[in-house]
């Protein structure tokens, strides 16, 4: 916090007031006729002097602090919504890259694997995101009040042209269309998201897990983050180029071991490159 030059600490303004008081006293044709009401004149004199002093003292600002909340969204394969998000980030949020949170992941499944994983396909067949009922996702933590703006990005990152996923031949629930909020459609922020997804003409509809592809339907599924948590991907998903758009370059690419660095992406145990 910071403190006004102006301000003295409380134990210099209770000296100086011991001090005017003596100094008075030492000089009062009126003394008191024993210590108990000199001990009450002191009493009095410092108590008022610290409840005036408290009242010219500026006070703190009790403005309440931003709170984050964990959230995502899915349209087709992740790499290229994870790069849109990014930017998001930066230009709303004025994050730099030590400070991006986007990450690609899986939700909308019910199940996870009995190791708690939820993983890319793989040749080992271990806890397969497809199979397990879930869909790609961008996962971020951002401030509550700017979820509205985050729905709106997610809407625009619809082809202009077909309104649908700018990947269309990427078939199957992996890509439907989804988001993920605390409380779903009971979030403080759901009315903003809702007028987002009808300005581009969606529906949202409440997930219950495990849904087939939404193409062509013009629907969006609304996950409880709580009931339907965000799985990170493998490392190797991660600030990763895509095929719709030119190489996204090295300084994006190696975001992604800054993140795992300095402990924003984790080891998921599915297999990967780390």
């Amino acid at each position: 916090m910071h403190r006004s030059s102006s301000t003295l600490p409380l134990f210099l303004v209770i000296s100086s007031l011991l001090l005017s008081f003596t100094e008075s006293y030492s000089s009062s044709s009126s003394k008191p006729n024993n210590r108990r009401a000199f001990l009450s004149n002191v009493q009095n004199s410092i108590v008022g002097g610290v409840a005036a002093a408290a009242l010219s003292t500026p006070t703190r600002s009790l403005a309440a602090e931003t709170t984050e909340e964990d959230v995502y969204f899915g349209v087709g394969c992740f790499w290229h919504i994870q790069h849109e998000f990014v930017q998001a980030e930066r230009t709303i949020l004025g994050r730099t890259d030590a400070q991006i949170t986007s990450r690609t992941g899986y939700a909308g499944g019910t199940k996870a694997d009995k190791e708690g994983r939820v993983c890319y396909h793989n040749f080992q067949g271990v806890a397969d995101y497809g199979k397990l009922g879930h869909g790609e996702v961008v996962g971020m933590k951002i401030p509550t009040e700017n979820i509205g703006d985050f729905a709106k990005e997610y809407f625009s990152y619809f082809s202009t042209k077909t309104g649908e996923r700018v990947d269309p031949m990427d078939r199957g629930g992996e890509y439907r269309y989804l988001l993920g909020l605390p409380g779903g459609t009971k979030h403080p922020m759901y009315a903003q998201v809702e007028e987002a997804a009808t300005a581009k003409n969606f529906k949202l509809e409440v997930g219950k897990g495990n849904e087939g592809d939404t193409i062509g339907r013009r629907i969006v599924y609304v996950y409880d983050t709580a009931t339907f948590p965000f799985y990170q991907a493998e490392v190797y998903h991660q600030f990763h180029d895509d095929f719709q758009s030119p190489a996204y370059g090295k300084k994006y690419n190696s975001l992604a071991q800054m993140a795992f660095d300095d402990g924003r992406l984790k080891i998921t145990g599915c297999p990967d490159r780390v």
